[in-house]
């Protein structure tokens, strides 16, 4: 119970002393033993590991629609006094982060996507009810709800949303497909680490890795950079990214999408000795459970030690991790060691991680998740 008074937002299953049958998203107090009090308030679902998700930790407060309005408005006006200036793509509401447990809100432009992580927060949160508040709050043209199952459809709530909608990132142009793209439509939660990079690659080469739409491309384009290569396994990223050059007015000539498995990409690049003065690395989650870390692990030295192979000598070296389940600690000793195995002597420039709409309660590092290292190397 001390971990919840401290501000922690779960309770897992094997921490109850009783675990009764529910439907998912059931309203749920939680008490200590011998208490008649609630210590916190929130929602059940015994078939999920995070059994208790905390909603208001006094255990006073009754979680009705006023709450919710409460808690949304509150999420709202902190992205008022956060987010940069020419930005419109943001997000508006991190869960757990904004005391709305399992619930993801993203904006792009005049349309939001909701997202719902898990059966107890889809049987807690009133999906319809959200998109209409947003609506009118925000005046947007439209809400979409995005299923956890990619086989599944999207939900359009309220309006008539465009599939491909488009935003503004410290004044550089995108889209986000809020239909069928990765995650809500777009990685919004690297925007600052985009910023960093674009004053970090003026007149240089830079090879941009697991690319997707071309985000830390066309940052790296804005920020002067004479060549950029986008590398990604999927066709259709690639071309998006050639949009997103053009959209931006970025130089003709200067860009090229490359649709290769980056593995394979850099080992042919090792054979031709090609170099990079600046490469981001920026793959998908390699841990999605405790489980997998050790593999993860590998897998991660192995491709950073790869990528560290072609940056030119006293290069940059931008090295990424999504994976929860990888502190930054250990990610920097993957760091560390894929270095040493490329023979390159690495200095860092900077560690970061997600930006100020990616809020995470103190009391749960779990739920900082972003690790991006910026290196020089020898």
């Amino acid at each position: 119970m001390r971990r919840i008074r401290d501000g922690h937002p779960w309770v897992y299953r094997d921490a109850l002393r009783d675990a009764p049958q529910a439907h998912p998203g059931t309203l749920a107090a939680l008490y200590s033993p011998g208490s008649r009090r609630p210590v916190a308030n929130g929602f059940y679902d015994p078939k999920s590991a995070l059994a208790f998700r905390v909603c208001d930790p006094s255990g006073a407060r009754e979680l009705n629609n006023a709450w919710a309005s409460e808690r949304l408005e509150a999420a709202s006006l902190l992205r008022m006094r956060t987010i940069p200036p020419g930005t419109t793509g943001y997000r508006l509401v991190n869960g757990e982060g904004d005391g709305l447990p399992g619930l993801v809100i993203d904006r792009y432009g005049d349309t939001a996507v909701i997202k719902l992580d898990g059966p107890g927060p889809e049987g807690f949160w009133g999906a319809h009810g959200i998109a209409e508040f947003l609506t009118d709050r925000l005046r947007l043209a439209g809400v979409v709800r995005r299923p956890r199952d990619r086989e599944q459809k999207p939900d359009v709530l309220t309006g008539d949303p465009p599939q491909e909608s488009e935003f503004l990132e410290h004044g550089l142009r995108f889209t986000a497909d809020v239909i069928q793209g990765q995650k809500t439509g777009f990685f919004l939660d690297q925007r600052e680490n985009r910023r960093l990079m674009r004053d970090c690659c003026g007149d240089q080469t830079v090879l941009n890795l697991f690319s997707y739409t071309g985000g830390f491309s066309i940052a790296a384009g804005a920020g002067g950079a004479r060549e950029v290569t986008s590398v990604d396994s999927a066709a259709p990223a690639i071309a998006v990214a050639d949009r997103h050059w053009r959209l931006n007015g970025l130089p003709e000539g200067q860009h090229t999408g490359v649709v290769a498995d980056a593995f394979a990409f850099l080992a042919e690049a090792q054979d031709a000795q090609r170099r990079w003065e600046v490469v981001i690395v920026d793959p998908p989650s390699f841990a999605p459970s405790s489980k997998s870390v050790p593999r993860a692990q590998k897998a991660y030295t192995r491709l950073i030690a790869a990528s560290a192979s072609v940056v030119a000598p006293d290069g940059l070296l931008a090295a990424c991790s999504c994976s929860s389940h990888i502190d930054e600690g250990r990610f920097l000793e993957i760091c560390g060691a894929a270095t040493t195995e490329a023979r390159r002597r690495a200095r860092i420039l900077t560690v970061a991680g997600q930006p100020a709409d990616h809020p995470w309660p103190i009391a749960c590092p779990e739920l900082r998740y972003l690790k991006f290292v910026l290196m020089q190397l020898d």
